[in-house]
């Protein structure tokens, strides 16, 4: 079992054969634990603003690859919206949609054109690293997650936290080379961190990039 806490949520995790009452018992335990990490939180010199805008709308900026890029809104013929990318994020909204609200709507569409483009990169990333060791995931899935960043399963399916599209791209590397990592290994030994730099040679800055602000990235867009 083990307590996630973010700012304003706390968390638990347990298998699903512990009991209630152990579960509760467990948060009892921790609760001084729980009670300081919210305070530090609170007090903590970091804002906690989550890195997405409060409206999606022209000249909002957008969380992308370790840097924020202007959103550019453009009337469309077409019926829905259609997001492309050239330094800037261009939405195309439909002309029925220009005169209501649609912020919701172009969340919707970010969201959903981040999920696919990280699954490229993904791909890639595995295609660049996989030959070297033989570290040939079963699946490649993409998911959305508020406790981690990547996991490997017992079959070797790997799991990766689109939200990682929003970090600088050696971040997004460091995590689908820790994962693929774990096709071999599948602990965290010094065996496995020297695989880990094998392929990633100073790979422990973007894990502290991770530490350091992956709460903003956990917030999402």
């Amino acid at each position: 079992m083990r307590i996630i806490v973010t700012p304003g949520q706390v968390e638990v995790v347990a298998p699903e054969k512990v009991s209630e009452h152990r579960i509760h018992q467990f948060v009892q335990e921790k609760q001084q634990w729980v009670v300081l990490t919210l305070a530090k939180i609170a007090n903590s010199h970091h804002d906690y603003k989550g890195l997405a805008p409060d409206l999606y709308s022209h000249g909002a900026e957008i969380p992308y690859q370790g840097g924020m890029v202007k959103l550019v809104i453009r009337p469309s013929k077409l019926k829905r919206i259609k997001i492309e990318f050239s330094k800037e994020f261009i939405a195309y909204i439909p002309e029925a949609l220009i005169t209501r609200e649609y912020s919701d709507e172009l969340k919707e569409a970010l969201i959903k054109w981040m999920k696919k483009n990280s699954k490229l990169n993904v791909e890639q990333l595995v295609n660049r690293h996989a030959e070297k060791r033989q570290l040939f995931p079963r699946t490649i899935n993409m998911k959305t997650q508020r406790s981690r960043w990547g996991s490997c399963g017992i079959h070797n399916d790997i799991h990766i936290n689109w939200l990682l599209i929003m970090a600088p791209p050696e971040v997004l590397e460091y995590v689908v080379v820790h994962e693929l990592c774990h096709i071999r290994i599948k602990n965290h030994s010094t065996y496995f961190w020297a695989l880990v730099g094998e392929h990633m040679p100073g790979y422990q800055q973007h894990r502290h990039w991770l530490r350091k602000h992956g709460h903003r990235l956990m917030m999402g867009l």
